[in-house]
């Protein structure tokens, strides 16, 4: 798998980061994952073995294969185009209800979910091996939070490069298939802390006990309901959580991430809201899109916008 970065320009600001934007950053796939043809509204990929049809908005060309290959595909999912819409899947021959995949050091079941998703959402490979640079620069244990964790993925590979590990989601199922995950990748062994709650609940306790991390990943979905149905919405809660996240960044915190699939915002919108919450943090935050780059015809398919952070390299010791 590799990845690219372009188009950077760099800004600096009195007691602010220096701003890096546009950053875009590229996914190629790798063993368990391409994006093999995408268009018309529709995007064909590979999840280990199988093939799989699902919607996708920005998919607005024609595709470059041809018909009779998406025709092979071992599932299609239908419904709303909605990122969490409602729908079902068509299932072309008998499958499995799970399958294992693998990435890096860990080991991962996929599975058909009825809001179109299978596990993993593979554009976020870049800011894997982005965090786990960053474990290794900082030659320290470091304490990092994941919130809103889902499988487990983003909270498994720090952990496996030495990280003790917060992991944070409202779903009790999510959580039951992240373990899943930890034991197939024989990670039983590491520190990782797998709490059922509401995120910004779990954050604003967190603050007042006076906790701290020194590193914090954050992928919020547009909408979301607690445990006890508390709601979830982006465009209203993030400042507030971006707020208690700044008090909950130790002295020595090395990086912070913001995933946002809230498309109808911009990459500019999310840096500069960061940029508001971080004042004062020396450092670095770049922000972009998330993209994958297609096989059939080499087109990118924008997936995502980020905003990360990450402390001067001179304080990473």
């Amino acid at each position: 798998m590799t990845h690219h970065e372009k188009n950077k320009s760099t800004r600096k600001r009195v007691n602010k980061p220096t701003s890096v934007l546009p950053v875009l950053l590229e996914m190629d796939g790798w063993k368990d994952y391409q994006l093999l043809d995408m268009g018309n509204g529709q995007k064909l990929e590979r999840y280990g073995r199988f093939t799989v049809v699902r919607p996708e908005q920005q998919a607005m060309g024609a595709p470059a294969l041809p018909k009779a290959q998406w025709d092979r595909a071992d599932a299609v999912f239908s419904g709303d185009v909605e990122e969490e819409g409602p729908g079902r899947w068509r299932y072309n021959k008998q499958l499995p209800e799970t399958w294992h995949m693998k990435y890096g050091a860990v080991t991962y079941n996929g599975r058909f979910m009825s809001f179109r998703h299978l596990g993993v959402f593979p554009e976020q490979a870049a800011h894997w091996d982005w965090v786990q640079q960053q474990i290794k620069a900082a030659n320290r244990p470091l304490k990092v939070l994941n919130l809103f964790g889902y499988t487990g993925l983003a909270s498994l590979l720090p952990a496996a490069a030495g990280a003790h590990v917060t992991h944070v989601d409202a779903s009790k199922k999510a959580i039951g298939w992240a373990r899943e995950n930890q034991v197939l990748s024989g990670l039983d062994d590491k520190p990782i802390r797998w709490i059922c709650d509401d995120a910004m609940k779990f954050v604003q306790r967190e603050v007042r006990r006076g906790n701290t991390y020194d590193g914090i990943i954050l992928d919020p979905p547009k909408y979301g309901r607690g445990p006890k149905g508390e709601v979830w919405d982006f465009f209203t809660s993030m400042p507030e959580m971006l707020a208690l996240l700044r008090q909950l960044l130790s002295p020595k915190a090395q990086f912070m991430i913001l995933t946002s699939y809230a498309i109808r915002s911009s990459f500019i919108a999310s840096h500069e809201l960061v940029l508001e919450h971080l004042g004062g943090l020396p450092g670095t935050l770049e922000s972009g899109e998330l993209a994958i780059r297609e096989q059939a015809g080499g087109r990118l398919l924008s997936t995502s916008l980020f905003s990360r952070w990450s402390a001067p390299k001179g304080d990473a010791q």
